[in-house]
């Protein structure tokens, strides 16, 4: 049981790219007690707190929300309209995830866009879950039922896959090949080691 690694105040985050398998990595992690913040539910969470839609209706127009509701497919429009934009939006959006990760008491959470969003100074430690270009695709047209073009449209607008793993501090390669359990046990090992 890992327990004992997570009563220190380390933190760290799980992240990598769509169709990476992250999100099943977090599952693992979490089989072994570990549980794991989800920066995406907060982010669902944190656009129905009252401050951050106040700032979203004064930065978007009263149509971010509908009936109380948090309209997606017009911030979405906001978002894609210009790089300002999307900068003004994640200026409101991410500093309430983090403060809502830093509160939640958790050490360890999964973050699809930890360095686009510039949050990896509040983690102490980087695991980069990754997988070949080919196996990532089929994963997303399988989820998503979309087609092979549009797949590679959503890697590319992502930070590229060797990028993360330049900037993490371990990786996890979920090929569909190799084992997952023993890079899992690894990296909590080096991670026990680091903080004991």
């Amino acid at each position: 049981m890992w327990i004992i690694s997570l009563k220190r105040n380390n933190r760290y985050c799980i992240t990598g790219g769509i169709g990476s398998g992250k999100s099943y990595v977090c599952r693992l992690f979490r089989e072994r007690g570990i549980e794991v913040f989800d920066c995406d539910a907060s982010a669902k969470r944190c656009v129905l707190k009252p401050a951050v839609r106040d700032r979203l209706v004064r930065l978007i127009g009263p149509d971010a929300y509908v009936d109380g509701r948090y309209n997606k497919t017009e911030v979405a429009k906001f978002l894609l309209a210009s790089e300002a934009n999307k900068l003004a939006l994640n200026a409101i959006i991410h500093p309430a995830v983090i403060e809502d990760f830093m509160s939640s008491g958790l050490q360890w959470m999964e973050c699809a866009i930890l360095y686009e969003a510039n949050l990896q100074d509040y983690v102490d430690g980087v695991v980069a879950v990754a997988a070949p270009e080919e196996v990532r695709i089929r994963r997303i047209m399988q989820r998503d039922g979309i087609t092979e073009q549009k797949a590679r449209e959503w890697l590319a607008a992502q930070m590229p896959q060797q990028e993360v793993l330049r900037r993490a501090d371990y990786s996890i390669c979920n090929d569909g090949v190799q084992p997952l359990e023993p890079q899992i046990e690894e990296i909590l090992r080096s991670i026990q080691l680091q903080i004991s």
